[in-house]
């Protein structure tokens, strides 16, 4: 407890530095949709705290790094760790011990109030896809890393084929459970805090943890940010327990 009382101090006094010594600044954030929820719920929190503004932009982890990559350059940025590894060996940003900051596994959505199937087994949850009408689930041709692995998953699972008519892509960026909502589809899989985040669904479950894929995302400063101080403060905001808590509430947990 006095290690936790100690580190929000410390945390509240460099905040409050940054405040006192500084001109209010607008920290450029480029983050993944993973963490959207819970990243918008901590806003105004962050920037009460540290006095400065957050300009976020979301989208899929794998478009944003093609874009820092490119040469944008985001103070802060937010993404899967298998993103942002690259674009610090390519001197593109800066992390620190404890850069990862949250996890999660993905989930199964059906309409409010719809008949939820059975998926508590690998041979379960391949009969629910199976006898669905129409599924949805990210487009894996736009680098979104739920979309890759449940393409993947599918094949694996010997439906890749039988699938291929009876699925349903989001726009690029979008949330596949909307196309629940809207009736497109009868389930939707992707990351669990994204579908968690659309109202007017019904979570059925997390797939089973022998089909599950684990996502880490992972914080870093941009190269060259003028405002690198202020987001690493960010950064050190988010490993709050208030922050984590937030981030368990929406489907995350902990990295």
């Amino acid at each position: 407890m006095r290690t936790t009382i100690g580190r929000i101090a410390v945390i509240a006094a460099l905040a409050l530095a940054h405040a006192a010594c500084a001109a209010a600044a607008e920290i450029k954030v480029y983050s993944t949709n993973g963490v959207q929820a819970a990243l918008l719920e901590l806003q105004p929190k962050i920037e009460k705290a540290l006095g400065h503004k957050l300009d976020i932009t979301f989208a899929p982890a794998a478009m944003l790094a093609k874009r820092i990559a490119a040469g944008e350059t985001p103070d802060l940025m937010i993404l899967t760790q298998q993103s942002l590894d690259p674009l610090v060996k390519a001197g593109k940003a800066q992390t620190f011990p404890g850069s990862a900051i949250a996890q999660s596994g993905m989930s199964m959505v059906v309409r409010k109030g719809a008949p939820k199937p059975d998926i508590a087994t690998p041979d379960a949850f391949k009969r629910a896809l199976t006898e669905a009408t129409m599924i949805a689930y990210s487009d894996p041709s736009t680098g979104a890393a739920s979309g890759v692995y449940f393409a993947k998953l599918l094949e694996r699972l010997g439906l890749a084929e039988a699938m291929k008519a009876k699925t349903r892509f989001p726009p690029p960026g979008g949330n596949s459970a909307n196309l629940v909502v809207s009736g497109e589809a009868e389930l939707a899989i992707q990351q669990t805090p994204e579908v968690m985040a659309v109202a007017g669904v019904d979570l059925v479950g997390p797939l089973p943890a022998a089909l599950d894929n684990i996502t880490v995302f992972a914080a870093g400063v941009g190269a060259g940010s003028e405002n690198a101080g202020p987001a690493k403060a960010v950064i050190e905001l988010l490993h709050t327990p208030d922050a984590q808590a937030v981030f368990k509430a929406r489907g995350l947990d902990p990295a």
